[in-house]
């Protein structure tokens, strides 16, 4: 071989060697993208772990600030409310009742007639009203007066352009934080939602709504004012009367349930016909060490403007599941290029919502191809490859599988703390748990998840006698079910 030979040879040598090392270094940085992230993920997994021992000591902290709720009022973060409700509906109501539900941007009204003697529910009907956007700010005259004549409408369509002479019982569901006074009447504390009508703040709502009602010439009077939780327990009772619990996790979350009188400390001498009483728990605010926070879930709170409030409805409830997916994609994109440049979309905070989340968990195709168009829509990323997506969906269980599994701490809580967790003496009595539509109904992980926790913390046999029973329309026709059943106490 000749000098010209020799030389082509050790430049093709050279190439060869430099494009091995390209290809090496390639290798990797790709190794390296690769190893952050899973470190990224697998250490977000690691502080989000709820192995049993850790779900037993969040049920029994549930017990102990349920105790101390009870006792004082300021000696726990759950506040204990009392709701004056001592009586729930048996299936022997009859007759016909209304029902206002106010919740946010619309209010529904609705007529439910009781046939009495076990027939159950005959007929309901429901209309919803969007609520005018400048009503919201208006004052409480013209908010209550708004509200008044939607239910008169209702009424007059209902009842052939009558409206009833004779005064008729009204349920009042009214979403948002009261002080409940008596089983009908209660102040409210502050508005949220976006609702800025100063000068209903300190007043009985009841009173508000009856003086427009009167005002409107509807011979009607607030039978019962309740929250979800407490309506959804209503509903749940009138289909079975071992219902002793109700829970909402929806965009946010609380819990009610059956107390016994002399139970409640806070309240010495409290005397109800029944012996019992219901008690809104305002369990979002639960806090405990034992929870399992990350440093993703402290940086929400921090940049919430209800900071070291709600610690458990930011971890469980619908509201905050996708943001905090959407924390850990961002961190993940500052340390990986995983996702090409979608950082200022990633930097955008609740762009990513719970229920494009659950869409992107529950992907089976084989391609995970929602996942990607999901995120191609929601955060502009676009050629994903099968492993960035199979890393989103791992964040999204992750997410969720605490959540659910915290919810069902909760739950565990508070049946034992009445002793219905079946670890008391004598045979376990069957216990149903009513639950409104949300998460749990829309988000088939999320149940899954929540119905195995049960039987991981309480054990296959003693689990088989919990019920968790979706409980329709709390909002709407427990309220009308309570008024129902406060009127035929009276």
């Amino acid at each position: 071989m000749g000098r010209m030979g020799l030389g082509v040879a050790a430049g093709c040598a050279v190439v060869t060697c430099a494009i091995a090392a390209a290809l090496v270094g390639r290798r990797a940085r790709s190794w390296w993208r690769w190893a952050r992230v899973v470190g990224v993920v697998g250490q977000f997994e690691e502080d989000c772990a709820t192995p049993v021992w850790k779900l037993r000591q969040v049920v029994d902290a549930m017990v102990v600030e349920m105790h101390a709720g009870l006792a004082s009022d300021g000696g726990s973060k759950l506040k204990m409310l009392l709701t004056f409700v001592d009586t729930l509906p048996d299936g022997n109501e009859d007759g016909v009742y209304y029902a206002l539900d106010l919740g946010g941007t619309s209010c529904r009204v609705l007529k439910v007639q009781l046939g009495g003697g076990g027939s159950r529910i005959i007929n309901h009907k429901v209309e919803q009203q969007q609520l005018p956007e400048e009503l919201v700010s208006r004052t409480s005259g013209e908010f209550f007066d708004f509200i008044a004549l939607t239910l008169k409408e209702f009424i007059e369509r209902e009842e052939n352009g009558q409206v009833p002479g004779s005064k008729k019982e009204l349920g009042f569901t009214f979403s948002f934080p009261i002080r409940q006074l008596s089983v009908s009447s209660g102040v409210l504390i502050k508005w949220t939602k976006g609702f800025t009508s100063e000068d209903v703040v300190g007043k009985d709502v009841s009173q508000c709504l009856e003086e427009a009602m009167s005002k409107n010439g509807l011979h009607m009077q607030v039978a019962a004012l309740v929250n979800d939780p407490v309506g959804t327990l209503a509903v749940g009772h009138y289909d079975d009367a071992d219902t002793v619990a109700a829970v909402m996790i929806g965009s946010g979350t609380n819990a009610c349930y059956v107390e016994r009188s002399d139970a409640i400390i806070k309240y010495q001498g409290l005397l109800t016909d029944s012996g019992f009483m219901i008690v809104n728990m305002e369990w979002g605010n639960f806090w405990s060490s034992h929870l399992p926070r990350t440093s993703y879930d402290i940086a929400l709170d921090d940049e919430s403007p209800n900071r070291n409030d709600q610690g458990y409805e930011k971890m469980i409830s619908g509201m905050y599941l996708g943001e905090i997916v959407r924390r850990v994609l961002c961190r993940i994109a500052e340390v990986s290029d995983i996702f090409g440049d979608p950082a200022h979309h990633l930097s955008v905070p609740f762009i990513l919502r719970t229920p494009l989340m659950a869409a992107m968990h529950e992907d089976v195709s084989p391609d995970l191809r929602e996942v990607g168009r999901i995120l191609q829509e929601s955060l502009q990323t676009s050629g994903l490859s099968l492993k960035a997506k199979m890393i989103v969906v791992r964040v999204c269980d992750t997410v969720t599988r605490r959540a659910a599994r915290l919810a069902a701490a909760g739950i565990i809580g508070i049946l034992k703390k009445i002793g219905r967790d079946g670890r008391t003496k004598g045979k376990p009595r069957r216990t149903v748990v009513a639950i409104e539509r949300g998460l749990y109904t829309n988000y088939s992980m999320f149940r899954v998840y929540l119905n195995e926790a049960i039987t991981d913390i309480l054990g296959e046999e003693i689990a088989q006698n919990i019920v968790i029973r979706v409980s329709e329309d709390g909002a709407g026709i427990g309220a009308a079910l309570l008024a129902a059943a406060c009127s035929s106490k009276r």
